[in-house]
């Protein structure tokens, strides 16, 4: 009885040469980003968790590391006066902005992909902002902004009397005072617009046309496209784009905990060591924050139900 072949067809090998070929040039081109990570990201990352639990002095013979358990978490909980408030500020601002600043992205996008003429300009125009941020111009920007709220203060900020937000005021304050808030600040929120609008105009671009054109043949108005058809599939987009946004915020650097952390960093007794725990707290902060985003835009499964 004659032996089967039971070698793999030609096509086949070849098609898993072919992908193997392509997986080894994938990972040469990114080397140079793995090189770097590991080398200024990752090893630096480790380092500072070290740090985090040891005293570090600078003495004339270089810095003196003594090891002392917990004790750096223990102060800057329980004994830092200033620690815990300004976390907590911080989360009174993250929080709030992200939401805002992802609504406002997900606007302006869904507007400038419905405009015909212009629509390159209007991109490089929302889009110029993130350009600044990146420069020393921010900075001179934040400078001068602070000066001025210094020269503001006592004064009238011109948003009392306004009848919408006393309209808000008198059912509930909270809710007025967050949004006296976003006014005040609309202007930097604004600047942290820039690349989730970029990112939600490419989700919008990706949706099928013929997707628009049957829901309308079914006589689904706008309302419903919006929300049954775009919504749902720019949902991995706003996610994308709110870890971006946490992220952003996170390494603001007009911040109380982080004027904390260079504070620390500049005092060369024991310092150090408080700087790496603040750094250490004020990460797992913000993953943890990230954390709850990826949840609140996880796809939910449908439920089975039994049919016995």
């Amino acid at each position: 009885m004659a032996k089967k072949d039971v070698r793999q067809p030609r096509i086949g090998r070849r098609s898993k040469s072919y992908e193997k070929r392509q997986n080894r040039l994938g990972y040469t081109f990114m080397l140079p980003w793995i090189l770097g990570f590991f080398v200024f990201t990752f090893l630096p990352f480790v380092a500072t968790l070290v740090l985090s639990f040891t005293t570090v002095n600078s003495t004339v013979e270089g810095y003196q590391i003594t090891y002392n358990g917990g004790e750096n978490y223990y102060v800057a909980f329980f004994k830092n006066t200033e620690f815990v408030p300004a976390l907590l500020s911080f989360l009174g601002m993250v929080i709030p902005y992200t939401f805002v600043i992802i609504i406002v992205a997900f606007i302006m996008a869904y507007l400038l992909n419905k405009i015909k003429v212009g629509k390159g300009i209007m991109r490089t125009i929302y889009f110029l902002p993130v350009i600044i941020m990146s420069g020393p111009v921010m900075s001179q920007i934040l400078d001068q902004a602070d000066e001025a709220v210094q020269m503001a203060q006592g004064m009238d900020t011109g948003m009392d009397g306004i009848f919408v937000l006393e309209m808000i005021r008198s059912y509930s304050p909270a809710i007025a005072n967050f949004a006296e808030g976003v006014f005040d600040q609309l202007s930097m929120i604004l600047w942290f617009t820039g690349i989730p609008i970029v990112l939600f105009i490419s989700a919008l671009q990706r949706i099928n046309p013929s997707l628009f054109e049957a829901a309308r043949i079914d006589m689904a108005n706008e309302w419903q496209i919006l929300w049954k058809i775009i919504i749902p599939m720019i949902k991995p987009t706003a996610l994308v784009a709110t870890i971006f946004t946490i992220a952003q915020l996170g390494t603001y650097d007009t911040s109380a905990i982080y004027s904390l952390i260079k504070t620390a960093t500049n005092n060369t007794t024991g310092g150090l060591g408080f700087a790496a725990t603040y750094s250490w707290i004020y990460s797992l902060v913000v993953l943890i924050i990230i954390g709850l985003a990826c949840l609140l835009f996880k796809e939910r499964q449908p439920r089975r139900r039994d049919i016995w």
